[in-house]
């Protein structure tokens, strides 16, 4: 709840529509090095096509994930969940193609043409669904409440990329939430106008060649302001230090942990599988 002020000295409370993040363990860790902790969450889940190493990794992700704020583990769980809708939703489709193509072995369950639907088809649909779910909360986890400025200071500070590549990306990351922005004013216009909401393809079609040319038009003067006002050339001073500390390489210890833990369940299990065995 917030407090406003109605004027004659009486204090009227408004409900507070925009919940704080909850600051964690994480918010300490540099975000190039959270970058990195994602990298290495994701490298068991591109060499091997197995379900057990990505359920592990799952699990593992979730119970660090929830241990960093004990005490806000229904906001943080809503939080994840809405975010990991999108790979939730592209999981099992990206999973069908294996499950109707994938090589067949085993129990053959239903046969069409090329379709074939047999024992291992199917788990290693099981098995690219679970990873990109793995994939997407890896990504959400270790990125999510990153700001854009102190990713591009780790990037040029701690890896040394170059001045020039860093600046352009941020500025085209910080232009990107603009084009929301354009979109609902676009819409506005549109019904200010008269237009309403009629021949809906029409309209996603004219305002998105509108967007594009706003977009465009936007960076080429961003560009050739930021060229005029020397951005890349030669050597840059930077208004923020980044450095890297004791909980960066907790971060990296912990994401190596849970890969190693997520193969070694696999192996034990018999269930690893090189991703070379089903291409």
């Amino acid at each position: 709840m917030t407090a406003q002020n109605s004027g004659d000295g009486t204090v009227l409370s408004q409900p507070s529509w925009t919940a704080a993040p909850v600051p964690t363990a994480l918010d300490r860790v540099n975000p190039v090095t959270r970058l990195g902790a994602a990298m290495v969450l994701t490298f068991p889940l591109l060499i091997s096509l197995d379900w057990v190493s990505a359920v592990v990794v799952i699990a593992l992700e979730l119970v660090v994930w929830l241990a960093l704020a004990p005490r806000h583990i229904g906001p943080r769980l809503r939080t994840l969940v809405k975010r990991s809708i999108p790979f939730v939703i592209a999981a099992p489709l990206a999973g069908l193609s294996l499950a109707l193509y994938g090589k067949p072995a085993g129990e053959v369950f239903f046969s069409w043409g090329f379709i074939v639907i047999s024992e291992q088809s199917l788990s290693y649909a099981a098995a690219v669904t679970a990873r990109v779910i793995a994939l997407g909360m890896a990504v959400v986890i270790t990125l999510t409440g990153v700001d854009p400025t102190d990713m591009a200071d780790g990037l040029a500070q701690v890896w040394h990329l170059p001045a020039r590549f860093v600046l352009s990306t941020l500025a085209s990351v910080r232009l990107l939430n603009r084009l929301g922005e354009d979109w609902r004013t676009m819409s506005l216009a549109r019904r200010a106008r008269g237009l309403g909401d009629q021949r809906r393809l029409h309209r996603y079609a004219t305002m998105g060649f509108a967007l594009l040319v706003t977009a465009i038009r936007r960076g080429s003067t961003l560009a050739t302001a930021m060229e005029v006002r020397g951005f890349g050339r030669g050597k840059r001073s930077w208004a923020r230090p980044s450095t890297v500390g004791w909980a960066d390489a907790v971060c990296l210890l912990i994401a190596c942990g849970i890969v190693v833990a997520g193969l070694v369940v696999a192996v034990a299990t018999n269930h690893f599988r090189w991703i070379g065995s089903v291409l």
